[in-house]
This record gives C-alpha cells, sequence and structure tokens, in this order.
C-alpha cells in the first residue's frame, strides 16, 4: 500500500469513528424507536470502523470539528436534518469504495451497508418538526410574500423607515396570529385537535421569526432605501436557508424550490414597488 492510498483509507476510518460517535451521542437524546435506531446505525459505523483498521493496522481519533458541527446542527435543526446531511457525505464516500471493492473486499460491504441499511433506519426516524413541516413552510411563505410585498409599497409611499417599521410589524405580528387561528380551524376541520394545536404554533412561530428578521432593517437605519434593500438581501438569505432545509430533509430540488420561491418574493415586492410609487404621486400623501 503506497502511502497515499492509506491516508486515503485512514480518512475513511477516520469518517466512520467520527459518525459513530455523532450517532451515539444522538442516541442518548431520544427515547423508544428512535433511540433504536441511532443506536444501531453507531454500532455499523464502529463496525466500518473496524474493517478499515484491520487493512490500515492503525488507530485515528475523530474529526473534533465535524463531530462539534453535526451536533450543533442537530440542536439547532433537528437530527433528521443533521443526518441527511452526513448522509451526502456518505454518497461520496460511495463511489470511493465501489473503486477500491476489487483490492479490498470490505469496501463493497460497507458500501452496500450505507446505501441500504443505514438508509431505511434514517427513513425510520421520526421528528416532530419534520411532521409539522409543511405548516412551518405555508408561515413562512406567507410572511415572505404577504410582507414583502406590503413593506415595499409602504417604503415608496411613506419613505420613512421608522414608520415603515412600525407599520409592518403590526401588520406581521397580526397576520401572523390570523394565520395561525386559520391553520389551526384548517387542520380541525380534518378531526385531530391536538395537531392542529401544534400545526398552527409551527405555523405562527415560522411567521414571527420571518417578521421580525424582515421589519428589522427599518429601526436600524434612517434611509428607508437602505433598510428596504437590506430587507430584501434577508429575503434571498431567508428562503436560501429555508429551502436548502427542506431540500435535504424532503430530499427534492433545492435549485427549483429556491429559484420558485425567490421569484414570488421578489415580484410580489417589485409590483408592490410600483403601487407604491403610484400612490404617493396620486394620492398626494405627504409625511
Amino acid at each position: 500500500m503506497d502511502p497515499e492510498e492509506k491516508e486515503m483509507l485512514l480518512s475513511f476510518q477516520r469518517n466512520e469513528i467520527t459518525e459513530h460517535l455523532v450517532y451515539r451521542r444522538l442516541a442518548k437524546r431520544m427515547k423508544g424507536s428512535n433511540r433504536e435506531v441511532l443506536a444501531k446505525i453507531a454500532e455499523d459505523e464502529l463496525r466500518h470502523y473496524h474493517m478499515w483498521k484491520e487493512v490500515t493496522r492503525e488507530e485515528v481519533g475523530p474529526c473534533r470539528w465535524r463531530l462539534f458541527f453535526y451536533i450543533l446542527v442537530a440542536y439547532i435543526l433537528g437530527i433528521t436534518f443533521a443526518i441527511k446531511v452526513m448522509e451526502k457525505g456518505e454518497e461520496e464516500a460511495e463511489q470511493a469504495y465501489a473503486s477500491l471493492a476489487q483490492r479490498w473486499p470490505q469496501a463493497q460491504e460497507i458500501a452496500r451497508d450505507e446505501f441500504e441499511h443505514e438508509k431505511l433506519l434514517v427513513d425510520m426516524i421520526e421528528e416532530e418538526r419534520i411532521k409539522y413541516i409543511g405548516s412551518m413552510v405555508l408561515g413562512l411563505n406567507d410572511a415572505l410574500v404577504e410582507l414583502t410585498g406590503s413593506l415595499a409599497g409602504l417604503t415608496f409611499a411613506l419613505q420613512n423607515a421608522r414608520v415603515v417599521g412600525m407599520a409592518g410589524l403590526i401588520m406581521g405580528i397580526a397576520a401572523s396570529l390570523s394565520m395561525s387561528a386559520s391553520e389551526y380551524l384548517s387542520q380541525k376541520s380534518e378531526g385531530a385537535k391536538a395537531h392542529a394545536l401544534r400545526a398552527s404554533f409551527y405555523t405562527g412561530v415560522a411567521y414571527v421569526i420571518t417578521v421580525v428578521l424582515l421589519v428589522v432593517p427599518f429601526f436600524i437605519f434612517s434611509s428607508y432605501l437602505l433598510a428596504l434593500a437590506v430587507t430584501l438581501v434577508n429575503v434571498v438569505l431567508i428562503i436560501y436557508i429555508f429551502t436548502y432545509f427542506i431540500a435535504v430533509v424532503k430530499e427534492v430540488s433545492f435549485r427549483a424550490m429556491f429559484t420558485e420561491m425567490l421569484l414570488i418574493s421578489l415580484g410580489v415586492a417589485f409590483v408592490s414597488f410600483v403601487i407604491g410609487v403610484l400612490a404617493r404621486k396620486t394620492l398626494g400623501v405627504e409625511l
């Protein structure tokens, strides 16, 4: 084995022990079937580590920064998201394993485990925030489209950053309560009251967070144009982050979803620009 090959195998070995520790720590946070799922994955990763150790005949430690990163992501964005992100790294490893199968038969076995067994286990994981992802999308999409358009129109109609921010905040909070109530009634009509309460909660939380991120620039900057520009940047960032989250968890096309949400939000904002300018000129409103 030449030094380059050995370094590659040691990197595979380090990945396996790192992911073993990630899954083991995540398992401690869970209960019931979820704990069993994660504990089983952790066992598989440790077995893969020892399989590579038989080849390299060396002990390697985990990658500390990756271990910290995945645990942090799991706490903030959920266990399902963290595991799906790790899966993407495993897909690249599977391709490398396939090229090594002739020389090291264990590579084929590990690749098969990663592709079939671990994928099956990950799909079994149940997490509340994933169940209500539709409600989160509803709240975020509605807040982005409605509030972006409203702030754009008010900016050119009123031309006062603080007034626009105050109006946007009032409208946004009122709209979030309205949207939560609508989601509750919609879900309750399907016969699940407990589900309806949680769905309305996630809808409202997503809406309120979006409202705060969009109106904050109007309270920070005195220039209404600069505040609007920062708000539009926030819109793009929110869409990017949330779309990436959805794309990873649901395994759908990130580019298509991101483009669609961005075009809708900015399209509504542009129309509102025009309405705000026309309203100011036509009605002659001055502050």
